[in-house]
């Protein structure tokens, strides 16, 4: 009998070890068949709809929702509070998720108490070559790996138990090019694929893919074509540079990054892939003959065993307005038209809301979900937007178009609720004014988009004839409730905005704000449930998870990302240190911790020396086209959350040729110049800067006595 007993102990033993997974261990069968007591991926599941059936906390009890826990997720490089943008994944009791640089935290996601964390040894120069921070948007976990891409350009598998480097993979074809990674990897099948950012800088965007294990390259997808006399890589680049003038531009690499969630399809075997803007953004200069100009603004699926592309569809054909189509994609299954159908919906800068066919690329529908005036329609039978009268072509003389460069949706994920029907959007309708310089030239590191930055809302100088009322000119912000099969605004509530992402449960939705609140809404109506004040801008989406029977609500708070040099006057960050953490939410919890207030920054009495009125209107230029996007406005209207460069101390001035063009303080985040600027130049900077510091002084002073 005890023979029999052991021998039966023995065989449960094999059979356990064998079923025994590693830790973080994901698959197809476990992402599709997701447990709501986890967040398996950015989206939550394969399905990407940033949507979880938990439903302990409802419209009822959401009252008791308070503070259970908080990680402090501080900037790995340098002392400036970065954006935190990724949605953490949260796989049996373990929280992973990426920050800034891409850096990698897991933390027990019942007490936020840390287990491990990654810190990516990046090169600090590459701050200097993003248009939109040093952020990171995301990980991927998967059968115990973890994988990251660095704002560098690695590709860095993980062991998901430890940290530990498995392997690493430079992913950039040429780092003389102001290429940078803050997009998340996205496995399918038996690859990672990851992406670039860089469209602004003047580079060629395209995606790569490894093999899961090894690491090793399995094919590298471009997304628009070079330089013709070269050849090309292959047919799908044969054929978008058909769109092409073939006197383009080459040397401007065209764009076409992609940063943004993509989505796999396990059943259909599709990798979905959003497209970004073009470079430079005047298409006369780009592509002088026009041209679509493939694959910019396109959502691509692409067959990951081989690269090869399987349908595309362009949202905005010859891009001028920086409408990527990056934005989150999102499938689904519904009926329309009382058949069930395999979806894919896509909310773009644009202000257009796509849905496709995931299984051909067919467009269903597109109608606008914002005001849009550059096009009156999308054409069902073509799928083209259907331009206005002048199309808001801005060649001759400037125009007021809307939605802006920041669209009418931008990288924070919106969310589909298969309960309700309902898609949620963190929308916006912003006028701006687009103007072009008169030449253009490439140039290294720098924004080459050609556009006129410093007059972008500045309507009465350079469009009061398109003007026709207040409203003209007005922003608006709203949480939307979107009905896809209809197409049509199901609720709006006015007080949101595109600052934080969206997560919706049964019948509820969740978003952050720039100004520091973590708002409840309820999913059917949009009546406002619950709002906690965090003291922290809040961009990132939400997720949701349970442990020991207890749902838990988890979201990155800490602003920068795109608004770093435009912070509107209602960020929190105005008045509290920006903070940067993962906090945590429970029924039950108790009140949120406060940051520390900031503190008023006096202007230092600028140096005893005469200022050179020569090199002014030299140094404002060029600070406006190197140091603004950083660094912002002066005094009272300084709207960043880096230095403000009026206030410079007199060993900052000592030094200040030293930081620019030898790097001195690149350890901060702060790198040279010297490709860029000569020493004339930096004179000319400074001597702009201590105008300002000269006059913040005065003023400082004169409103002290």
């Amino acid at each position: 009998m005890r023979k029999i007993v052991y021998h039966l102990l023995l065989f449960v033993t094999i059979i356990s070890c064998k079923e025994e997974k590693p830790i973080g261990w994901i698959d197809n069968e476990r992402l599709t068949h997701r447990e709501a007591k986890d967040w398996l991926s950015l989206g939550g599941d394969h399905m990407m709809q940033h949507y979880s059936p938990l439903n302990q906390i409802t419209k009822k009890n959401v009252k008791d929702l308070g503070y259970a826990w908080e990680y402090d997720a501080s900037t790995i490089i340098g002392n400036v509070p970065r954006g935190l943008e990724a949605t953490p994944i949260v796989v049996d009791g373990i929280m992973y998720t990426s920050g800034a640089w891409g850096a990698v935290y897991a933390l027990d996601a019942k007490t936020g108490n840390q287990l491990w964390i990654y810190k990516p040894q990046v090169d600090a120069s590459y701050g200097r070559r993003t248009c939109c921070d040093v952020v990171n948007r995301g990980i991927a976990v998967w059968e115990g790996k973890v994988y990251i891409g660095t704002l560098d350009g690695y590709l860095v598998c993980l062991n998901a138990e430890n940290g530990s480097v498995l392997w690493s993979k430079d992913t950039f074809t040429d780092r003389t090019k102001a290429y940078t990674i803050t997009s998340p990897p996205q496995v399918a099948g038996s690859i990672v694929m990851i992406g670039n950012s860089g469209g602004e800088y003047g580079v060629r965007g395209y995606v790569t893919a490894y093999d899961l294990k090894s690491g090793e390259e399995k094919w590298r997808f471009w997304i628009v074509p070079g330089d013709p006399a070269n050849g090309y890589e292959s047919e799908e680049m044969e054929m978008a540079a058909k769109t092409w003038d073939p006197n383009s531009h080459w040397q401007s690499g065209m764009g076409g990054t992609a940063w943004g969630e993509s989505a796999y399809d396990p059943e259909l075997n599709l990798l979905y892939v959003g497209t970004g803007n073009s470079t430079p953004y005047p298409i006369w200069f780009r592509s002088p003959a026009g041209g679509d100009n493939l694959f910019l603004s396109s959502i691509l699926a692409i067959n990951p065993d081989n690269g090869k592309l399987v349908w595309h569809y362009q949202t905005t054909p010859g891009e001028i307005w920086d409408y990527t189509a990056t934005q989150n994609i999102v499938l689904a299954d519904v009926d329309i038209n009382a058949k069930p159908r395999k979806i894919l919906m896509m909310a773009p800068k644009n202000g257009f809301f796509y849905v496709l066919d995931r299984v051909s690329g067919e467009l269903i529908s597109a109608e606008n979900y914002t005001k849009v005036n550059w096009a009156s329609h999308v054409d069902l039978k073509t799928g083209r937007p259907v331009l206005t009268e002048n199309g808001q072509w801005y060649k001759d003389k400037p125009r007021l178009v809307v939605p802006y460069l920041g669209g009418g949706h931008v990288w924070q994920p919106m969310s589909f609720n298969p309960t309700t029907g309902l898609v949620y959007i963190p929308e916006r309708a912003v006028p701006q004014v687009f103007k072009s310089f008169d030449t253009y030239q490439w140039l290294p590191d720098v924004d080459n988009t050609n556009l006129d930055y410093g007059n972008m809302f500045k309507f009465k100088k350079n469009v009061a004839d398109q003007i026709k009322s207040a409203e003209d000119t007005l922003r608006s912000e709203s949480l939307l409730a979107w009905n896809p099969v209809t197409q049509k605004v199901a609720w709006k509530f006015p007080d949101g905005g595109p600052d934080g992402g969206i997560m919706s449960t049964p019948d509820l939705v969740f978003q952050g704000t720039r100004t520091g609140y973590f708002n409840v809404h309820d999913a059917r109506t949009g009546e406002k449930l619950k709002s906690i004040f965090t003291g922290t801008g809040i961009m990132a989406g939400a997720t949701t998870y349970s442990i020991d029977g207890e749902q838990y609500v988890a979201v990155m708070a800490g602003y920068g990302g795109a608004e770093t040099s435009a912070y509107l006057p209602d960020g929190v960050v105005f008045q509290y240190e920006n903070k940067t953490r993962i906090i945590a939410f429970k029924l039950g919890g108790g009140e949120t911790p406060i940051p520390p207030k900031k503190t008023p920054i006096e202007t230092p009495a600028p140096p005893d020396t005469k200022i050179k009125t020569e090199l002014l209107a030299k140094g404002a230029t060029l600070y406006d086209f190197y140091c603004f996007i950083c660094h912002g406005n002066f005094g009272g209207k300084h709207l960043s959350q880096h230095p403000d460069l009026s206030k410079l101390t007199p060993a900052k001035h000592m030094v200040f040729n030293d930081i620019l063009l030898k790097g001195i303080l690149s350890q901060n985040g702060m790198a040279n110049f010297s490709n860029s600027l000569s020493e004339e130049d930096v004179e000319a900077i400074h001597q702009y800067l201590l105008k300002q510091q000269t006059e913040s002084y005065k003023k400082e002073k004169a409103a002290k006595q």
